[in-house]
């Protein structure tokens, strides 16, 4: 049985590209005229008084305990205890609508929606498989890949997940990525998810490699196919190499046919430094669609977070703001940690190009906080190797990749850390 709402949601979407992909779900989701909207109409109304938010107010504003007010002094209790709205401050949403395009120039002109604020990229993703994924719409996704994407996709929404080689005799595997788009889009449409840079390998596609994809994508869209584009943009701008394609492939894909729906997952929590902030951003982008469409994926989007968590938390949204609004000395302070995490790529591709090991090969990289080796011993043996007998902590992605974050090794100890690794592989085939 759908709602009411949710078919108005459904009918404003019908014959767009976003409308033919929805999951069962996601035709099911409308966020409703209830406590939110109401509460809203009556903090604009409401003059002489608004008994609608679950809140103690006192003296017109949120009461807040003077041992938590403490520690944030410069905040009002409204900036750090008030509930924020359920797709985000307005103000973030639109300051990092601002940045998108100032990162991704080819953005400027084009029509794409206001971003939603979401706790955290993870739940962005997840929401994104509440809306467009169920047992007979599955994803498309790298091999190796976040161990995260199978659990939401397979675990939480029982949809498939369909993997292509990543690399293939060192390279980004642009033919498997291509035979594997073609073979699932004869379903008639197809959701693929790239991540760059890459968890776990930490590569990013080159220039040449970035207008491949996105030929194929728009290939694929000429055909007739619908395509939805999941771009995890979680590590973007984290590049250490002249060659690397400098934007989000959102950037182009937005607007690139009629039967593409982009989508962008990102947010501060990499970028800027704020990891436990749980602070990130959902932004659609489609030929064609107009403010009336995007303002009916976004109420669905909304219904996802109502439906879960509510809204994202209020003090990382404030502390972000004030932060963004003072860009120029934002960027000053974050220079400096680029520059630590640049300095540690450094050394540990001067050590894999100058050591090697029969039993570990490392997959291309050249940017984010990771890089991953390809193993011929199993991986998780070797990670506890390395964990019980040496000290060293590292990731088994699965039985034949291994994850090293050097984004959290100082760089004094990356030499000693991989030579452990090596040593550790070459123990264990014997």
């Amino acid at each position: 049985m759908i709602n009411p709402l949710a078919q108005e949601l459904n009918d404003s979407l019908n014959g767009t590209t976003p409308g033919c992909l929805l999951s069962d779900l996601g035709q099911r989701l409308y966020f409703p005229k209830g406590i939110i909207a109401q509460s809203g109409e009556a903090k604009k109304l409401g003059n002489v008084a608004n008994g609608t938010i679950g809140m103690t107010v006192i003296n017109g504003k949120p009461a807040i305990l003077p041992c938590i007010q403490k520690l944030a002094p410069e905040l009002s209790s409204g900036e750090l205890i008030a509930y924020a709205p359920t797709a985000g401050n307005p103000d973030f949403r639109a300051i990092w609508k601002e940045t998108l395009v100032k990162k991704n120039p080819s953005l400027k002109g084009k029509n794409f929606s206001l971003p939603v604020v979401v706790p955290g990229l993870t739940a962005g993703i997840s929401y994104l498989a509440d809306l467009f994924l169920d047992e007979t719409k599955g994803l498309v996704a790298a091999d190796p890949s976040w161990d995260n994407y199978v659990l939401i996709a397979s675990a939480r929404r029982n949809a498939p997940f369909v993997q292509f080689k990543a690399f293939v005799n060192g390279k980004f595997n642009i033919e498997g990525l291509k035979e594997t788009l073609e073979k699932e889009a004869e379903s008639g449409s197809v959701r693929v998810i790239l991540n760059f840079p890459q968890n776990p390998s930490g590569y990013s596609p080159t220039k040449d490699e970035a207008a491949q994809i996105i030929s194929i994508i728009k290939s694929l869209a000429e055909k007739g196919t619908k395509v939805m584009v999941w771009c995890d943009d979680a590590y973007f701008g984290l590049t250490y190499e002249d060659d690397i394609y400098p934007q989000s492939l959102f950037a182009e894909l937005c607007d690139v046919h009629e039967n593409v729906l982009a989508v962008k997952i990102d947010g501060p929590t990499k970028e800027d430094f704020v990891w436990g902030f749980r602070s990130g951003f959902v932004t659609f982008g489609g030929k064609g669609l107009s403010e009336a469409h995007y303002d009916a994926i976004v109420k669905k989007l909304m219904a996802a977070i109502r439906s879960s968590v509510s809204c994202a938390a209020t003090p990382s949204q404030t502390m972000l703001l004030k932060a963004y609004r003072e860009s120029e000395k934002m960027e000053a302070e974050k220079k400096s940690y680029r520059t630590v995490l640049e300095n540690r790529y450094k050394a540990v591709k001067n050590f894999v190009t100058t050591h090697s090991s029969s039993q570990v090969t490392p997959y291309p990289f050249n940017s984010g906080y990771f890089m991953a080796f390809d193993t011929k011993v199993d991986a998780e043996l070797l990670r506890q190797k390395l964990l019980k007998e040496k000290g060293i902590g590292t990731i088994a992605i699965d039985a034949h990749t291994l994850r090293v974050a050097f984004s959290s090794l100082e760089e004094d100890k990356i030499n000693l850390v991989y030579q452990e690794i090596y040593t550790a592989a070459d123990e264990l085939a014997k």
